[in-house]
């Protein structure tokens, strides 16, 4: 009887401790705080869109700047005001489910509406979100378990499904237990994702998990199983380390780290340091606005789950924003060799292509598939989906790597290294040899 017990206490303590336990090195702060200097000019900047990801970042950061944080919610309150201002009987239900009926080309925004919710909650003092706001979620969230349960995935993804209950969570909404224990059950049969995805997914899920078991918005038995769930999470995040002292990839180690924060397991889990050491030495990294927004929660020891206690006091007003240098300009051409692997059972030839491609020196590896399709119109063509850590390659050739399939275009480097940064960012050396192999998860 006394086992049960110990493990019982193990379990529940995290959940006592403060939320906040667990801070970068000290020396740290010169280069987190210009980090955040460097999100706050590209925020300031009116030609780019308003991400709420964003806001999230500026308002968990030590020092703010409240007139350009002010400006940068009304732009998003602007932004989501127009598609969800109405309510869904205003809008027509039956309409909307008619128009996606025809053209799948617009699924839910869940991942992004619930940042937006999350981003209300994180604003002095909170913001109440607007109901329909609330209500457009939920449907949304509705719409992803029946996606599930007809294909087996969501509609969008695992990704987003697990952000809608964590911010409906921090705004104390309640969600059908239904909805919860499709997330339970897609984590058991380690369906969330593939390859690095899954340490990201698997982390929003656990903060899921953790706020509703926290705020008893489930019933005793399911939250017993949820903060299991979120304990096994964390366990896999740790296993997931390598010896850099990243987890998954460079940018999902940001989302493991927030689980370790959100658990207090950041006091106890050696994998904690040794993440956080990682990021640290690799922040150069984190060049475009939405993997800063990523990573600064962590940096200023929080995470998105911090939101559903936040208590606002006086905030100095203090940071300044840095504009961010153009890439230097860096003359002439460089050559990158882009293959194509499909093995079987997906294709009975292994290369699909293979082909030398001419490209300007400082270009990316997107920049890369880009001058391939106009070099090749008929022979290659790649789609893209955009995702908070920036493109994420989907197709390729036509053949489309899909949940159901459990497959996904893993990028190598020649012979067999995995790309650790996105096709956006990395800008691969004159004469690399780059490989886009349909893989399974």
């Amino acid at each position: 009887m006394g086992l049960p017990l110990v493990l019982l206490l193990l379990l529940l303590l995290p959940a006592l401790l403060p939320a906040r336990c667990c801070e970068p090195p000290a020396g740290s702060a010169g280069a987190v705080r210009a980090l955040s200097a460097r999100l706050l000019g590209l925020a300031g900047d009116p030609a780019r869109d308003p991400d709420p990801a964003v806001y999230l970042a500026l308002r968990l950061a030590r020092e703010h700047h409240p007139r350009l944080e002010q400006r940068y919610l009304e732009r998003l309150q602007d932004a989501f005001q127009h598609p969800y201002g109405r309510s869904l009987q205003g809008y027509g239900r039956s309409r909307w489910d008619a128009e996606r009926s025809m053209s799948m080309e617009e699924p839910p925004h869940t991942g992004r509406l619930a940042l937006y919710l999350l981003g209300l909650q994180a604003t002095c003092p909170p913001l109440s979100p607007h109901r329909s706001l609330v209500t457009w979620l939920k449907y949304y969230l509705e719409e992803e378990w029946t996606g599930s349960q007809q294909r087996g995935h969501p509609i969008t993804s695992y990704y987003q499904y697990g952000l809608g209950v964590l911010a409906l969570c921090v705004h104390r909404k309640r969600v059908r237990d239904q909805v919860v224990r499709q997330l339970l059950t897609a984590q058991h049969h380690r369906r969330l994702g593939h390859g690095d995805n899954t340490v990201d997914t698997e982390a929003v899920v656990a903060l899921a998990f953790t706020c509703l078991e926290r705020r008893r918005l489930v019933g005793t038995e399911l939250a017993a199983k949820l903060r299991l769930a979120a304990h096994e999470a964390s366990r896999n995040m740790a296993k997931a380390q390598g010896p850099d002292g990243v987890i998954g990839n460079i940018y999902s180690t940001p989302w493991a780290l927030q689980v370790f924060l959100a658990t207090g397991e950041c006091q106890t889990e050696p994998a904690f340091g040794q993440a956080m050491a990682a990021l640290l030495e690799n922040l150069e990294a984190f060049g475009t606005a939405a993997t800063m927004a990523q990573v600064l929660p962590v940096l200023h020891g929080h995470s998105y789950l911090d939101i559903a206690s936040w208590h606002c006091g006086e905030e100095p007003d203090t940071l300044t924003p840095l504009d961010m240098e153009p890439l230097p300009e860096v003359p002439g051409n460089k050559m990158v060799q882009l293959v194509v692997e499909c093995p079987l059972p997906w294709c009975y030839d292994l290369q699909l292509y293979d082909r030398l491609v001419p490209v300007p020196a400082a270009a990316s590896l997107l920049d890369v598939l880009r001058a391939a399709a106009v070099l090749d119109p008929r022979e290659f063509r790649f789609h893209t989906q955009d995702t908070p850590q920036g493109p994420f390659l989907t197709q390729v050739l036509g053949l489309e790597a899909r949940q159901e399939k459990r497959n996904y275009w893993q990028i190598l480097s020649a012979p067999n290294t995995p790309l650790q940064m996105g096709i956006a960012e990395y800008r691969p050396p004159d004469g690399a040899t780059l490989i886009l192999r349909l893989s399974e998860w």
